[in-house]
C-alpha cells in the first residue's frame, strides 16, 4: 500500500488490521517521536549565554552563569542551598561521600541502574528493596524488614516525579540516626505538601541531563537545607580545593561547565511552559486512552504539583496484547516507545551474581514487564497525542485479532 502524501495524515483508527504500519501500512507519524527527546529553548537565546560565556572567557570553575542557575534553581526549589554538578550520578557520590556513609545502602530496585551504580562505584552496598504499588517508590515496610546495623543510609527515589513516601522515610532515618538521600533526577518541576521538591530528607540531587524536563545538556543539582553539608559537597565536587593553594579534603571533578549552565539558564527561562505543553499533552492521551480495556495511565497524587514530563503506561492483567507486543506496534508507527525499567537493578549485572542471587521484589518485577513510556515535550502536539493515543486505544480494542497476526511475522 502507497505512503499517502505528508500532508494527509494517516487514520488515528485504522480501517482493518493491515493498515496497522507493522502488519504493512504506513506508520502513522513520518518521523521518529522518541520518549526522552530533548526540548530546547530558541536557539538564539542558547546562543547568547553561550557567546557570553566565550567573551568573558570563564568557560568552568564556578563561573557566573553556573552561580546563576545555582541562585535561580535554589529559589525555585526553595532550598537554601543548591550546588551544580557535571551529573546525576556524580551528585549522588558526592553526596554519599560527603555524608561519610558507609556499609549498606538500602535503595528501590525499581530505578534507573545509574542510583545503585553511584553507591556500587564508591566501594558502598547496595540492598534492594521493593516499591509501593501507589507512587513506585520504596516501600517504607521494606525498609523496616532490610534495615540493619550495618545500614548506613537510606536512598530513595521520586520516580516520575512523583514524591516517594518522604514522610514515612524521614520518621526511620531519624528513628535510626542514618541520612535520607533522595535520588530526585524526575523530579524538577514537582512538589508534595505544598512545597517543591528538594528539600526533604538528609539531601536531593536533581539531573539536568537531556532528557529531563529541564536539561542543561549534561548537568545535575545537590540542594540540602544543611550549611555545613553544603560546605562539604561544594569543597568536594572542586577536588577538596578551598582556593588557591589549598587542599582540605579528597575530593573529585564535579564542576559544572559554564557552556552547560548557559544551556540550563535558557531553558529555566521557558519551563514553565514546557511544564504547561506536557499537562496539555498528558490530558490528550488521557482522553484518548480513557476507554482503553486494560490500561491506565498514571496520573499525579490529588494535591501533588507535577511537571507531567513522565507519559507513564501501565498493561493490566485483563490487556489484550502484552506491553512488549504494543512496543513493537509502536516503534512500526515510528513512536520509540520505552520499558522502564527493565530488568530492575537488582536482576541486572553485578548485582544479580552476587551470593545467594537476587532477591524475590514481586512488585519491581511485574512493574518492568508492565510498564510503557509514551513520548512527551515540544516534539510532539497535543493533536498528535491524541492521535497516538487513538491509535493505542484501538490496538487493544482489537488486541486479539492483532496478537493472532504477530506471530506470524519473522
Amino acid at each position: 500500500m502507497p505512503s499517502p502524501p505528508a500532508s494527509t495524515p494517516v487514520p488515528a483508527e485504522p480501517a482493518r488490521l493491515e493498515d496497522l504500519a507493522l502488519l504493512g501500512g504506513p506508520p502513522l507519524f513520518d518521523r521518529m517521536l522518541y520518549v526522552g527527546r530533548p526540548s530546547m529553548a530558541p536557539d538564539a537565546e542558547v546562543h547568547a549565554r553561550i557567546q557570553s560565556a566565550l567573551d568573558r572567557r570563564w568557560l568552568t570553575n564556578d563561573g557566573p552563569l553556573v552561580q546563576e542557575l545555582e541562585r535561580r534553581c535554589g529559589e525555585r526549589l526553595q532550598v537554601p542551598h543548591c550546588i551544580a554538578v557535571n551529573n546525576a550520578t556524580l551528585g549522588l557520590e558526592v553526596a554519599l561521600r560527603a555524608l561519610g556513609v558507609q556499609g549498606e545502602v538500602l535503595l528501590p530496585a525499581f530505578t534507573f541502574i545509574g542510583t545503585a551504580h553511584a553507591v556500587q562505584w564508591l566501594g558502598l552496598t547496595p540492598v534492594f528493596g521493593d516499591v509501593c504499588d501507589a507512587d513506585h517508590g520504596l516501600d517504607p515496610a521494606e525498609v523496616e524488614r532490610r534495615i540493619t546495623p550495618a545500614t548506613g543510609a537510606i536512598l530513595a527515589v521520586h520516580l516520575w516525579g512523583r514524591a516517594c513516601a518522604v514522610e514515612a522515610l524521614e520518621a526511620i532515618a531519624r528513628r535510626h540516626g542514618i541520612p535520607l538521600i533522595l535520588d530526585a533526577a524526575h523530579a524538577m518541576g514537582c512538589g508534595h505538601a505544598g512545597r517543591p521538591l528538594g528539600s526533604r530528607g538528609t539531601v536531593e540531587v536533581f539531573s539536568l541531563h537531556a532528557t529531563k524536563g529541564l536539561n542543561a545538556l549534561e548537568g545535575g543539582l545537590i540542594t540540602t537545607g544543611d550549611a555545613a553539608l553544603a560546605e562539604r559537597i561544594r569543597l568536594m565536587r572542586n577536588f577538596g580545593i578551598p582556593g588557591e593553594d589549598q587542599v582540605r579534603c579528597v575530593g573529585t571533578n564535579a564542576k559544572m561547565n559554564e557552556f552547560s549552565a548557559a544551556v540550563g539558564l535558557a531553558n529555566l527561562d521557558h519551563f514553565d511552559d514546557l511544564c504547561v505543553h506536557n499537562q496539555q499533552l498528558h490530558a490528550a492521551y488521557g482522553a484518548a486512552l480513557a476507554e482503553a480495556p486494560g490500561l491506565r495511565l498514571m496520573q499525579p497524587e490529588p494535591g501533588q504539583a507535577f511537571s507531567h514530563h513522565y507519559i507513564v503506561l501501565e498493561l493490566l492483567p485483563t490487556a489484550t496484547l502484552h506491553r512488549d507486543q504494543l512496543v513493537s506496534l509502536l516503534r512500526a508507527e515510528n513512536v520509540y516507545a520505552r520499558r522502564y525499567f527493565r530488568p530492575g537493578c537488582h536482576q541486572a549485572e553485578p548485582y544479580r551474581s552476587r551470593p545467594g542471587g537476587p532477591p524475590v521484589l514481586p512488585v519491581t518485577e511485574r512493574l518492568g514487564q508492565t510498564l510503557l513510556q509514551l513520548p512527551s515535550g515540544l516534539q510532539i502536539t497535543p493533536e498528535e497525542a491524541h492521535r497516538l493515543g487513538r491509535r493505542l486505544a484501538w490496538c487493544l480494542r482489537h488486541g486479539d485479532a492483532v496478537a493472532t497476526r504477530l506471530p506470524r511475522m519473522a
